[in-house]
Parts: C-alpha cells; sequence; structure tokens
C-alpha cells in the first residue's frame, strides 16, 4: 500500500510521534547525504517494506507532507508510533524483521479489547502492519482496527501525540478521510463486494458513509444506461432484443450492489430498479411488434419473453411488478398460438370426419330395419361412401392455407409436449386418410418423421382398391364355372354380401380375397384340370352355406 510504503515518515525514517526537534535532526541529516548521492538507512526503513527512497526531491516533499498538524494526523494514520512499552518491544521485532513477533506482541492488548488511552498506539500499529498484509482477510483487520480507533475517545490522544496539544479534530471527517484514502488505495485491485466487506465489521457510521460513497456512481451508471437503450431502442426496434439483453448484463452487478447496499425498501433504489425493468420490458415489446410487423422468422416471442422475466426479476414496485406479470401472461398465451390454430384446424376436420361416419352408420342401421328378408345391403358401397364422405382434396386446401411453413417452425419449438403429442395424433389421422399426391401438397406438417412411408402404405391401398372392385366378381369361382351370371356364382356373392359383408373378418377375408384372386385367376385360366377340383370344392362349399 503505497500510503505507507512511500509515507513521509518513512521517507524521513522516523516515528510519527517524533519531536520537532528529532524531525529536523533527521532531515539536516539525510538532506547532507543526498545532495552528495548517498543515501542514509534508517532502523525504521523495515527493508520487507520495500525499498525506500531518499533522493533530495523526495526528502523535501516529504517533510513540507508532515508540517501541518492535519497533514501529521493523516499520515501518522498509516505509520508507526512508539508510546508504550508494548510499541518498543514490536517495534524491536520489526527492526529485526519478525513481523509475525511484533503482531503477536499488538495482538495481546487489542484483540477483543477497546481502545483506550493506554493502548490507542497499539491499535494504530497493528492496524498499520496488517494493511501492508497479504491477505483480503488482514487488510479487512486492518480497516477494522483503524476506524475503531478513530471512532474512539481515545483518538484525541493519538492526535495529540502526533501533533500539537491544542490541535482538535472532527472524528467523524477523519473516519471519512481514512475511508477516502483506503478506497483510492484498492480501487481496480479488489470487487466492490470484497471491499465492502472490508469495512464490513466497522461501525454504523462508516457504513453510511460507504454506502454513500459507492451508490454514487453505480446510480449514474445505470441511469446512463437506461437512457442509451431508451435511445438505441427508438432509432431500430428491430434491434431492441440485443438492446435490452445488453442493458440487463451491463447494470447487472452495480445493481447488485445498489442492492446490497441500500436494500430493496430504499426509495432510491425501487425507483431506479423499476425504472431499468420498464426499458427492459419495453425493449422486448418493441422487438416483439417489430418482428410481427415485418413477418421475421426470428423466434421473437421467446426473446420478448426472456426480457420481460429479466424485467420482472428486477422490478420491484408494484406498478412495475404488475406490468411485468401481465406481459408475461399474454405472452404465454401467444407463445403456444401456432400449434394450437394448427389443432383447432385438423380437430374439425377429424370431427367432421367422424361426424359423417356415424351419419352413414346410421342410415346404414335404419336401412336395416325396414328392409325384406330379400333385400341385401351393398357394403363396398357403404364402406365407399365413408372414404369419400369428406372432399380430402379440399381438406388438404384448407389445411395447407391454414398452416404455413412459418407457423410449423415455430410448432417444432412448442415446449408444451401435450399440445405436441395432439398435434401429432391428428396429423396421423389426417395422413391416413390422403392419397400420396395428397400427402406430398402438406408433407411440411409432418416435420418429425419422412412422409414417404405414408405416400407407400396410401399408394398400396390404392392399387388394393382397384383390384377388388374392378367388377365387384367372384374371380376363382368366375374362372371355375365359366360364367359371371352361374347360379353357384351367384349363390356364392350372396353369401358375399349377406353373412361375410355384415362381420369385421368377413370383409377383412373379401379385400384380402380381392387382393390375391386376380393373380391366381392369371395364372390357373389356363388349368382345366384344375379347374375342375376347384369346382368340386366349390359345389361342396355351397352346399355347406346353404344348409
Amino acid at each position: 500500500m503505497k500510503l505507507i510504503q512511500d509515507n513521509p515518515y518513512r521517507i524521513a525514517g522516523i516515528l510519527a510521534n517524533s519531536s520537532e526537534k528529532e524531525l529536523q535532526k533527521q532531515k539536516s541529516k539525510i538532506t547532507k547525504y543526498a545532495s552528495i548521492g548517498k543515501q542514509v538507512d534508517s532502523e525504521f526503513d523495515f527493508s520487507f517494506f520495500g525499498k525506500v527512497d531518499r533522493s533530495e526531491n523526495s526528502i523535501n516533499k516529504a517533510f513540507s507532507g508532515i508540517e501541518q498538524n492535519q497533514d501529521k494526523v493523516v499520515h501518522s494514520l498509516f505509520w508507526f508510533l512508539k508510546a508504550n512499552s508494548f510499541d518498543e518491544t514490536a517495534i524491536n521485532y520489526l527492526i529485526n524483521g519478525d513481523k509475525d513477533k511484533a503482531i503477536e506482541i499488538w495482538e495481546k492488548v487489542t484483540e477483543g479489547k477497546e481502545v483506550t488511552s493506554k493502548n490507542f498506539s497499539c491499535f494504530n500499529n497493528i492496524g498499520t502492519l496488517k494493511l501492508l498484509g497479504n491477505s483480503k482477510e488482514e487488510l479487512k483487520e486492518g480497516i477494522e482496527a483503524k476506524i475503531k480507533l478513530i471512532a474512539s475517545t481515545s483518538f484525541a490522544d493519538f492526535v495529540h501525540t502526533v501533533a500539537d496539544q491544542t490541535y482538535t479534530i472532527d472524528n467523524l471527517k477523519q473516519a471519512e478521510k481514512f475511508v477516502d484514502d483506503i478506497l483510492k488505495q484498492v480501487n481496480g485491485k479488489y470487487s466492490s463486494a470484497d471491499t465492502l466487506n472490508f469495512f464490513s465489521n466497522c461501525n454504523g457510521t462508516t457504513q453510511k458513509y460507504l454506502s454513500k460513497k459507492f451508490t454514487e456512481e453505480p446510480l449514474h451508471k445505470i441511469e446512463a444506461q437506461i437512457e442509451t437503450s431508451k435511445k438505441n431502442r427508438k432509432v431500430n426496434k428491430g434491434k431492441a432484443y440485443e438492446f435490452g439483453l445488453k442493458l440487463f448484463t451491463n447494470t447487472k452487478d452495480d445493481l447488485s450492489l445498489l442492492k446490497s447496499l441500500l436494500g430493496t425498501n430504499d426509495l432510491k433504489y425501487k425507483s431506479l430498479a423499476d425504472q431499468l425493468a420498464n426499458e427492459i420490458m419495453q425493449c422486448g415489446i418493441d422487438y416483439f411488434n417489430q418482428c410481427q410487423e415485418s413477418n421475421s422468422n426470428e423466434n421473437y416471442l421467446e426473446s420478448s419473453q426472456k426480457l420481460t422475466k429479466l424485467a420482472d426479476s428486477i422490478a420491484v414496485g408494484k406498478l412495475a411488478k404488475d406490468r411485468a406479470k401481465d406481459s408475461l401472461a399474454t405472452l404465454e398465451d401467444m407463445k403456444d398460438r401456432e400449434i394450437n390454430k394448427a389443432i383447432a384446424i385438423l380437430s374439425s376436420i377429424k370431427m367432421a370426419y367422424e361426424t359423417a361416419l356415424s351419419e352413414i352408420d346410421a342410415q346404414v342401421a335404419k336401412m336395416r330395419m325396414t328392409m325384406s328378408y330379400n333385400q341385401t345391403i351393398n357394403y363396398s358401397k357403404v364402406d365407399k361412401m365413408k372414404e369419400d364422405c369428406l372432399n380430402w382434396n379440399k381438406v388438404v386446401e384448407v389445411v395447407s392455407d391454414g398452416i404455413s411453413i412459418n407457423d410449423i417452425e415455430i410448432i417444432q419449438r412448442c415446449s408444451n409436449q401435450s399440445k405436441v403429442s395432439e398435434y401429432k395424433n391428428l396429423v396421423d389421422f389426417l395422413i391416413g386418410k390422403l392419397g400420396p399426391i395428397q400427402i406430398n401438397q402438406i408433407k411440411h406438417i409432418c416435420y418429425w418423421k419422412d412422409v414417404r412411408a405414408a405416400q407407400a402404405k396410401s399408394t398400396a391401398k390404392q392399387v388394393g382398391k382397384s383390384i377388388s372392385t374392378a367388377t365387384d366378381g367372384c374371380y376363382i369361382a368366375t374362372m371355375a364355372y365359366g360364367d359371371y351370371e352361374h347360379p353357384q356364382v351367384l349363390k356364392l356373392r350372396k353369401f358375399r354380401d349377406e353373412f361375410l359383408r355384415k362381420s369385421y373378418l368377413g370383409r377383412k377375408f373379401i379385400k384380402f380375397y380381392y387382393k390375391y384372386s386376380p393373380l391366381l385367376v392369371e395364372k390357373l385360366k389356363d388349368k382345366p384340370k384344375t379347374n375342375d377340383i376347384i369346382r368340386t370344392l366349390l359345389d361342396k362349399l355351397i352346399k355347406i352355406i346353404r344348409k
């Protein structure tokens, strides 16, 4: 610490309570040597403090610096004096380079003790020694010892020991001067938190003064940052998110310091914190509005949410807090807007489809109740009606217009897994009803998987339908009997319509039959012996089913 290493008393080579006669004698001695380029060493140089500069210039400056009583007091607080036997013994140890032993002696008369007329010099001396310590804790202890001395009634004894007996001093102002001197010494070397901690054990008056010193600069810095953000935001709203984030980052440490010093109930802190919160929030609002107007592809909703949450974490007053909470609620509602819209569109399609199926089933049920014994229902047509119950081309058009690629990009970032799952189920339902060309037109809605598999499945389904509905006939039976209208063929068709079509397994069998029987017919049509065997088997089957 330069206040100690370059202390005028150290350069003079004397203790702080040396008499005026001793001062002048020492000045004359070291000045003569300096004039011929030589330097006189002093037993009070304390080499472990560093080298002493005793040039003519430094000597003159040192002695002129301790001519006035006030200067003597100030510099004495950063040097040593010998006022009792403890000081004499400890200083001798210092002269011999044993700093630890000196501390041990002074601690015996200061640790846990109050400052008195008998030990005030010990408080000063151990404080000086610890201010030059190697740790933050020693620096803290040194400051505490000095403040305790200055605040005590025995500080007058200290003053009269180093200055004139008639000289009086204001303890409070002297404490403030000491704090200012220490702050200059530690500035840039320690964080604000460390510096505050150095004074944490000092009295309330010192704490208040320190708070004032520490709050002025950060207050002005934050106010300036807010104004800069306002100007930048008004000029370029498209970058308002960056400005808001920068404002939060640049003021975070200063605001934290002010909070620790002033507390959230302090009016100054409340006002500043709310101003800061409102500006960060406004950055989010302006950015959101600008991106919406320009149809930006940026994830501006989440960015606005982030800034609003930061603002909410800063705000103290009710108005600022309520504004942040209202903004967050609004943004949260908008957060799932795209997926909610998509779900609504797809749900309406599914509901329309299910309603149409219910109506067809109701019609079939009504027909079955009113039809005569020899009448049958063509379930192939029923199935066809169900498949075509909606205009799927129109459905594709509605989906394409209602769910854009931009919507899907936002849906992909949706964190609401329940809604995402619902959306995917609805998409799977729709894809399962469409043809390959239709699927391709809205493939963007199926962002989580390749639609080619669904297209292939749809293609196979359509091929199967074309085979099964080609003639609506019994391929193998017609081949075996040689006539589509053969009585036995008619019996088999009747069995198909009146029995098989009425059950789920029956309809599955019919689909399977229509899918593969044409291929079998193609292979067996020119084999009469095989046809005879098939005809015989069919005759037996017809006899069984007629029973």
